[in-house]
């Protein structure tokens, strides 16, 4: 797992981290004790390795705030009724004040483990798209077990490496292959598994919240979709990295602290 984001190349941007407390799989998931700090504050150490100019956490509790604030970084109280993280996003920088064109990387509460190289990779292939108003990350999928798990997302490309569809059915579908087993997949197929960190520029931010939702996203419940349905693009790096465990259950949240604990400084 990448720790340093000293290989990437330096572009300024702005790491946001939006954070609440309720869940509905583990509530108060991120302020759960991983080694004697809450859980969003591991996330904002490890998005301050990245090279960010600033790491703020966007939060709708004030316990959350209090706490990250403790810990020396910068917490904005946003609105309660946000339908979604970008949402909040979109209300963070406005609080911020950021320029149309400044880059903001959306890194998740509850991702304790993300590799800070990503990040800068993510903001970095934001900054060298002009035509995109977003960039994500993707990895080759490598076991047929996870292509077929649809909480596995998928992401498909175009040549200039633009996603073309985010999906979690199995994407792209080889057909021949496929009509003869589904144990392996067929050397070659281009598959990737897509990785949920988003850059954005901040105009595009401000748009998002106004766009209708999208019938492919309302069914795939992949928000995403709805910048794609619009005509926006979005760039995807593809990275030899895969993706660090998040926290969604009691289980993974077990894993994590049995990493932590093995490795303290990581």
């Amino acid at each position: 797992m990448s720790t340093s984001a000293a290989s990437a190349p330096f572009v300024p941007f702005t790491v946001l981290i939006p954070a609440r407390k309720a869940s509905s799989r583990l509530p108060g998931k991120v302020m759960a004790d991983l080694g004697g700090k809450p859980m969003v504050v591991r996330v904002a150490d490890r998005a301050a390795r990245s090279g960010a100019a600033s790491v703020v956490i966007a939060t709708d509790d004030a316990e959350i705030q209090a706490a990250v604030e403790s810990h020396g970084y910068r917490a904005l109280l946003t609105r309660a009724d946000h339908a979604s993280g970008t949402d909040r996003l979109s209300e963070a920088a406005q609080l911020l004040g950021l320029a149309d064109d400044a880059i903001v990387v959306n890194v998740q509460g509850d991702e304790p483990l993300i590799s800070p190289l990503l990040i800068a990779e993510v903001a970095a292939e934001l900054a060298r798209r002009p035509d995109c108003a977003m960039a994500t990350a993707c990895h080759l999928l490598t076991e047929a077990a996870e292509m077929f798990n649809p909480n596995i997302v998928k992401v498909t490309l175009d040549k200039q490496g633009s996603a073309l569809y985010f999906s979690r059915a199995a994407i792209p579908w080889a057909r021949d292959a496929f009509a003869q087993t589904r144990e392996a997949i067929p050397a070659g197929l281009p598959i990737y598994r897509h990785m949920g960190l988003y850059a954005y520029r901040t105009s595009f931010l401000r748009t998002f919240p106004q766009l209708e939702p999208a019938p492919i996203e309302q069914f795939e419940a992949l928000e995403q979709l709805r910048a794609l349905w619009h005509g926006y693009r979005i760039a995807v790096r593809i990275t030899a990295s895969t993706a660090a465990p998040g926290v969604d259950t009691p289980a993974d949240l077990a894993l994590v602290r049995s990493l932590i604990q093995a490795a303290p400084n990581m």
